[in-house]
């Protein structure tokens, strides 16, 4: 059995490279189609085709000469279409009737679900051919000629390609891919109450209230939850520049997310805070360098494109030297202090490299540690198996940090949207002294 996917995607391809609207949707119907019809043959894989990657009677002809280019001269050839006679329906019945052994002969499939003649090739020769003429457009890509070169689609590719390799251009089509994802944090319990039915605590006042239309009779035991809310989302994203490749894709992230109907919390068992709306979201973003800015004003903008821009200009220091220690201290001394960290989940994107004293961020992370409810620090070097935090700020911050995720491409920001929406767990309390080093911060820890 042929691989579909690759089949629909070389097929794909080939029509985009001839002009011809062929994107990864088409793609996706045409492999559908393939795998619903069991397709065994060229005539099979030339009908499904045809209807799921032509959209217009101008794109057959182009369509003809492609598949037949792919699949060579022997490749099926559309039908003939005849206006309809009178008792055309009828004769066709009557002779389907008449001759069912002769039917039955011209129909390679009215033998057997799963038997076909000798002399038809299958899909799997097709594949094959499909591929022999990439090796040759890969021979001859000097000389300019068109052919298949790329078998996966364009989604997979970008799913699977790291954030600094992706293109302006490419960084847009990845926005469409991260309006599916919804950032959720855990709730947190408040000191309101709310109405339920199967609440723990007795509502006294309510049942009081409601027993004055039964003639003082409490008909009604009214009972009363705790109310949950949305905890608040704090992101410091480093935009030096050994990380300015992926500082524009998460904020791309907390962009799209921001303007998603569940982007600023996640609902839970017992969830009873109301949706914000989207131009309101509970999640402040900061960025820094070397000194701190803070970016949230600029995630209501309309596109994704001018939310960077804007983002470059109000950033001084973009693309600049690191400074985590001093960014980290600015921001519990003028927000984090002050409220805006507290219970709230603290998401830093940074490779730990500290220009500065790495002693200065530990003793930073230590009092982010102590009002957060949850520290999740993002490191794309964290992606390597070989990787270790021996040296610098990432070495003094490991100790405070409640997970540590790679998110380095799309498929990874599954493992960060895991990460952020995880209850913490047991925490023990870090105090270093002032003046410490890395590695004393790291064997404290253990």
């Amino acid at each position: 059995m042929a691989d579909y996917a690759a089949l629909a995607a070389v097929l794909s391809v080939a029509l985009r490279s001839a002009g011809l609207p062929a994107g990864p949707d088409r793609s996706e119907r045409l492999a559908g189609a393939l795998t619903v019809m069991r397709a065994t043959t060229l005539t099979e894989l030339h009908a499904c085709a045809l209807a799921t990657m032509v959209s217009s009677p101008a794109q057959v002809d182009a369509f003809e000469r492609v598949f037949n280019e792919l699949f060579g001269a022997g490749a099926a050839r559309r039908p003939e279409l005849a206006a309809p006679q009178q008792n055309m329906v009828a004769e066709s019945a009557e002779r389907a009737d008449a001759n069912d052994g002769a039917g039955d002969a011209d129909d390679p499939r009215a033998g057997g679900a799963d038997e076909l003649p000798a002399d038809l090739p299958g899909l799997d020769d097709a594949l094959a051919a499909a591929e022999a003429s990439e090796s040759a457009a890969d021979a001859d890509a000097d000389e300019g000629v068109p052919a298949v070169r790329r078998v996966a689609s364009m989604t997979e590719r970008l799913r699977e390609r790291d954030f600094a390799q992706l293109s302006p251009a490419e960084l847009t089509q990845l926005a469409t891919l991260m309006r599916q994802l919804v950032i959720a944090v855990p709730p947190r319990r408040t000191r309101r109450y709310r109405p339920r039915k199967d609440g723990a605590r007795l509502d006294m006042r309510r049942t009081m209230r409601q027993a004055t239309r039964t003639g003082g009779e409490p008909m009604r035991i009214a009972r009363r939850a705790v109310r949950l809310r949305q905890r608040r989302l704090v992101v410091l994203c480093d935009i030096s520049g050994s990380m300015e490749p992926y500082a524009r894709a998460i904020l791309q992230l907390m962009y799209v997310a921001s303007r998603s109907s569940g982007a600023s919390g996640g609902g839970g068992p017992g969830f009873s805070g109301p949706t914000r709306d989207a131009a309101r979201p509970r999640t402040e973003v900061f960025t820094f360098a070397t000194r701190l800015t803070r970016l949230t004003p600029y995630l209501a903008a309309a596109t994704p494109e001018t939310m960077l821009a804007r983002a470059g200009q109000a950033a001084p220091d973009w693309a600049g030297g690191t400074r985590i220690g001093a960014a980290l201290r600015d921001f519990n001394d003028r927000y984090g202090a002050r409220g805006m960290a507290r219970g709230a989940v603290v998401l830093i994107i940074s490779d730990g490299w500290e220009t500065g004293d790495p002693a200065l961020v530990g003793a930073q992370m230590a009092r982010l540690h102590r009002f957060a409810y949850r520290i999740v620090w993002a490191n794309p070097r964290t992606q390597s198996d070989r990787y270790r935090p021996e040296v610098g700020g990432m070495a003094a911050a490991w100790p405070y940090c409640d997970a540590v995720v790679s998110a380095h491409n799309f498929e990874s920001l599954g493992d960060l949207l895991a990460a952020l929406q995880a209850p913490r767990g047991h925490r023990p309390s870090f105090v270093p002294p002032k003046a410490v080093s890395p590695g004393a911060v790291v064997a404290s820890a253990n």
